[in-house]
């Protein structure tokens, strides 16, 4: 399976790594639970092949996934024990208000909008049998990361996790003229950060982070 992720850290001390994996995505596109079982005497509409995606409101936002306790260290710092709790579950979503293709294809077209994905397939059925995660709509959220970071100064310090999740409304244009319009959403970086309580913020994430924890010490 293709992709890869970067893992980026926030405001203060910082942890620079790799890691691979993106998102899940939840949800199906087009579909009529209502209509299950249900016997109408008609044929259940279907997305049309050949259809051209457009994009539009393309938005990327930082969402904090896990946080611990702050912990205080002192001079020369120490290895941080408090584990991180989780905040947020990233979900990733396909939906559409009629039929459309899987949300495979239309996570696909999604990558390769914001460059997740670089093919130059048109399709993902037309992919030649590559994958990519970005494209998966079961895997799980990441999870946190239990590795203890080590800070090497004093400091009251809060480990955080967090991924930068990706979303956009889509047009689904049929060669008839025929469209079909919805919403994605999905994650892509994993991120991995500390930041001090005694020192200022200098991202949304970390200002984030100091208002859950660095917030509980304060007197």
């Amino acid at each position: 399976m293709r992709g890869t992720v970067g893992r980026v850290c926030g405001a203060g001390l910082v942890i620079g790594v790799l890691v691979t994996g993106l998102g899940a995505c939840t949800g199906e596109a087009g579909g009529d639970e209502a209509g299950k079982g249900r016997r109408t005497g008609k044929a259940a509409a279907q997305a049309c092949a050949d259809g051209t995606f457009t994009w539009s409101q393309v938005t990327k936002r930082d969402r904090l996934t896990g946080v611990s306790d702050p912990e205080r260290l002192g001079e020369g710092g120490g290895s941080l024990q408090n584990r991180m709790r989780r905040v947020y579950t990233p979900r990733p979503s396909v939906r559409a208000d009629g039929p459309a293709p899987s949300p495979a294809e239309i996570l696909f077209s999604f990558g390769k909008k914001t460059g997740e994905i670089d093919s130059d397939a048109r399709t993902l059925a037309e992919a030649g049998g590559d994958t990519w995660s970005f494209t998966d709509v079961r895997l799980p959220a990441p999870d946190l990361d239990d590795d203890r970071v080590t800070p090497h100064a004093a400091g009251e310090f809060v480990q955080y996790a967090g991924v930068r999740e990706v979303s956009a409304d889509f047009r689904y244009t049929c060669p008839d003229g025929r469209t079909v319009s919805g919403h994605a959403r999905n994650w892509t970086v994993d991120i991995s950060g500390l930041t001090d309580c005694d020192e200022r913020p200098d991202s949304a994430l970390a200002r984030e982070v100091a208002r859950r924890a660095c917030a509980r010490t304060a007197p």
